[in-house]
């Protein structure tokens, strides 16, 4: 028998950077976009959270007949 088996998680990371002093909220928040955006962030990103959201599962037959299950947290 083969199961196909999908999990849904929501991983939150953190990342401890320095940012340019003077800055308004506003060019903090582009700063930290663009930061992110170029990649110079990622290697700085440690996953802090994860959180499992769902997981489910296809059985897969030599025929074309299927059958799923599932579970959600929520």
């Amino acid at each position: 028998m083969k199961v196909i088996v999908t999990v849904v998680e929501k991983i939150t990371s953190e990342a401890h950077i320095d940012i340019p002093d003077g800055l308004n909220q506003s060019a903090i928040k582009q700063h930290i976009v663009d930061r992110y955006n170029s990649g110079a962030m990622s290697t700085y990103m440690n996953i802090y959270q994860v959180d499992f959201e769902s997981i489910s599962a296809q059985i897969v037959q030599e025929q074309t007949d299927t059958h799923s299950i599932s579970a959600s947290i929520g």
